[in-house]
């Protein structure tokens, strides 16, 4: 009975031991990094979400002064709906062409709205307009997020699929992570990622 009672506790002590051993040869690394970068994934949803919700103020803002230019307001317009109501794939983290869809529809979206602030500099009431001024500063605000919170989703990503590629990280992947799959990514330009900093043209030297 003796003998049993300390083996036990002593088999608990080894236990934890061997938690301890493991968690510091990275077996936790690869659940940690494919956490991260799922909430890298939602702040960069969130910072496009936010620049949809300002666009149909804006879009108004300039239609109240610059009714001719109804080309580019329906541009901006259909591209903004095309980036909204596109369905985004519950495996989209994992699928490079449902990846590049999105992006696609963001890039879009992106163009039309440089191309609306170009039109909005040849009428002086829309650049002084009070409302539009708020307008651009907060959407030209929300595209420097964007473009951080890309650049944060981008090495988020890089560590992940860093990790699930290489010793131990390999390892651990195809004994107890055999599920985890190598992340898409954006495709943008390395200066962007390095410099996360966005106008559209409007600001005078």
């Amino acid at each position: 009975m003796n003998t049993i009672a300390w083996r036990a506790p002593l088999t608990r002590v080894l236990l934890l031991l061997a938690a301890v051993s493991l968690a510091g040869c990275g077996v936790n690394n690869i659940p940690t990094y494919e956490q991260n970068a799922k909430a890298k994934w939602s702040e960069v949803l969130n910072q496009y979400k936010r620049r949809a919700d300002l666009i149909p103020n804006l879009v108004e803002s300039v239609k109240g002064f610059a009714e001719q230019e109804k080309s580019v307001l329906t541009q901006v317009t259909e591209a903004r709906s095309r980036a909204t109501s596109a369905q985004i794939p519950t495996d989209i983290l994992t699928n490079p062409e449902a990846m590049k869809k999105f992006q696609e529809a963001q890039n879009t979206l992106s163009g039309a709205l440089r191309q609306l602030m170009v039109v909005s500099e040849r009428y002086p009431d829309v650049k002084s307009g009070q409302n539009f001024l708020a307008l651009q500063q907060q959407l030209e605000g929300t595209e420097n997020r964007i473009a951080i919170s890309r650049r944060d989703y981008i090495e988020s990503v890089r560590a992940f699929n860093t990790e699930i590629a290489t010793i131990p990280g390999r390892w651990w992947r195809s004994f107890m992570y055999p599920q985890s799959k190598e992340m898409a990514t954006f495709d943008i330009p390395a200066e962007e990622v390095k410099t996360p900093k966005v106008d559209f043209g409007t600001k005078k030297n």
